[in-house]
């Protein structure tokens, strides 16, 4: 057996994602797409936005699920150009 046939390793560090295959109708594509491009995400992150949404819903979220990767710039309010007053 190799390592990853054993069974889970220790973590050593944020946990990588996992790839999966989707086939979809493509109108189902071009409709989650749009609604992607309105919320300023990419059709995975819409897909994975709706799945954790729909397990929490549900109840079924697991207990130690990451939040979301954060993409994208920072909000504004949050780099400050001054230094902050002493």
């Amino acid at each position: 057996m190799t390592a990853t046939e054993e069974g889970p390793s220790p973590r050593r560090g944020p946990q990588r994602r996992k790839q999966v295959l989707l086939r979809l109708d493509p109108s189902v594509y071009d409709a989650l797409a749009r609604w992607a491009a309105d919320e300023l995400r990419s059709a995975n992150a819409q897909i994975e936005f709706l799945l954790r949404r729909a397990l929490a819903e549900a109840g079924r979220l697991p207990e130690g699920t990451g939040p979301l990767p954060r993409r994208g710039r920072p909000p504004k309010d949050s780099v400050r150009d001054e230094p902050p007053p002493v």
